[in-house]
This record gives C-alpha cells, structure tokens and sequence, in this order.
C-alpha cells in the first residue's frame, strides 16, 4: 500500500459491483470528488434497483440521489463522464478495465460472501467488503458490513464477521421481508418499487408461479423483470416500516460501508 502524496480529486477508483452496498460507496465517493467507475455483470441481480447504478446496464442510465450513472462500452469513455459529474457503468465481470484505467484505489463491492479473484496487488490501495476476504492478505483494507456495533468500521489486520445467512431484522421481521422466487423460471413483476401492499397480496410470478408477500408494507425492491432466476434466488424486498421514501434513497448499512471506504482512502492519500 502506498502512501504517496496524491490530489484527491485526481484519485480514480474501480468498484467491483454495482448493488445497493456499492452504489452507496460510489455515490458518497462521487460527491466528495473522486473519479468513480463501476463494473458490472451483463445481467446484474440487484434488488434495490433504485439506489442501484447496475441499473444502467438495462436502461442505459440510472440516477440514484440526484447523482446520473451511465453505461460506456469501452474504459477509455470514463474520461468524459467524469468532466460531465457522471458515473460510467460498465459492463466487465472480470475486471479487465484495471490495466486502463489504473485505479489508485480497488474496491470489492460484488457482495458475494467470498473473494472471487481481487488481489491485494491490483492496485496501490484495495478494499474489499464484508465476509470472504483477510486485510493484509486479500485487500489492505476490509470494511464490516454486519448490521451492528462494528457496521462500517475498518478492518486493518484479519476478516470481517461471518456471514450469518440471516437477513438483518427491520421492526423485529428478519427473513418474512425477504420475497423468493418459489420456483425456476422467467421473472415478471406485477408491483412496482415503492408499491405498499398487504400481506398475502399478488407481487408477480416467476414461471407462472404466484409471488405473494408474507408481510405488508412498502415493496423496497425486486430485480428487474424478465430476468430467468432459479428456485430460492432472493428477488424482493418488503419493509414493514411502509415509508415509501425509504425505497428510493440510500439506506443507513450502505452510508455507513461507505464511510468505511473512504476513511480508508483518506487514511492512506490524505497524509
């Protein structure tokens, strides 16, 4: 890791991932002026699509909080976006972007509970989120992303808390908020982000399965539609609190992760 003196507005960073937790990083990195590029998978997953920048890789562009994303095929188009204040998306699961645009700063946001080829070698400063990597052997720096007293803080030396496979509770409701698709199959939603509903009500149907909610509230997410999802695969979200605005801004977890990121960057290029 390098603690060469650098212009932070000059500092470029590649976030792996393009969910809900990463767009957070990317949003709150964006609006203190570093150069910020996302990578994606060509069919992202995410379920909080309206904070999600991944969404860009459907439609084109996505706007999270006032902050645009938009998709580029090639790395060599960041350049532009950035003199513009947007966000370039690309779509690039294997990260070969690294070799032109060479980051100062990496940050592993694909959330997959393990690290999927991010080396501590990749850049002069590399991040990573949550369970599945060591700092000091896979990243200089991990950041916990457990709900909890330690949400946000910054690893230096060893892992990030385990993955508990059980979804943070919101008003004492854990695992009922969470939709699943009850079989294989094609996705198709018939509610929209930010629709209340009651428990029991139709949210849409995956292989002409019906998708119910098991509690009520305000829907705060669902993958994009048309999307084929295996059996289990976790496609929406329902929050209890029913506060629509909720499903259109970033949540607490994500500000405070993004937090954690950035005090990693100033901690290393803002001596």
């Amino acid at each position: 890791m390098t603690n060469k003196h650098i212009t932070l507005s000059h500092i470029r960073v590649l976030i792996r991932g393009g969910g809900d937790l990463a767009s957070g990083v990317a949003w709150r990195l964006h609006n203190c002026g570093f150069k910020v590029l996302v990578t994606e998978v060509a069919m992202p997953l995410a379920v909080r699509r309206r904070v999600s920048f991944c969404e860009a890789v459907y439609e084109g562009s996505s706007q999270v909080e006032g902050v645009t994303a938009r998709l580029v095929q090639t790395p060599d188009q960041a350049t532009a976006l950035w003199k513009d204040g947007v966000i370039p998306v690309i779509v690039d699961p294997e990260c070969a972007s690294l070799s032109t645009i060479k980051p100062e700063v990496l940050v592993d946001a694909i959330m997959a509970k393990r690290n999927t080829g991010t080396s501590i070698g990749d850049a002069p400063l590399v991040i990573a989120l949550g369970p599945g990597f060591q700092a000091g052997v896979d990243a200089h720096f991990v950041v916990e992303t457990q709900r909890g007293h330690y949400l946000g803080r910054l690893i230096t030396e060893g892992p990030a808390a385990p993955d508990s496979g059980i979804p943070g509770k919101v008003m004492g409701i854990g695992a009922e908020r969470v939709i699943r698709a009850p079989a294989a199959g094609r996705w198709e939603s018939a509610k929209e982000i930010g629709d209340t509903v009651k428990k029991g009500e139709l949210v849409g149907y995956v292989a002409g399965v019906e998708v119910k909610a098991s509690i009520a509230g305000a829907i705060r997410g669902l993958i994009h539609p048309g999307i084929t999802v295996p059996q289990g695969l976790k496609i929406g979200d329902i929050d209890p609190r029913g506060v629509v605005d909720h499903c259109f801004t970033i949540s607490e977890k994500s500000l405070a992760i993004a937090g954690g990121v950035l005090e990693g960057i100033l901690r290393t290029y803002a001596n």
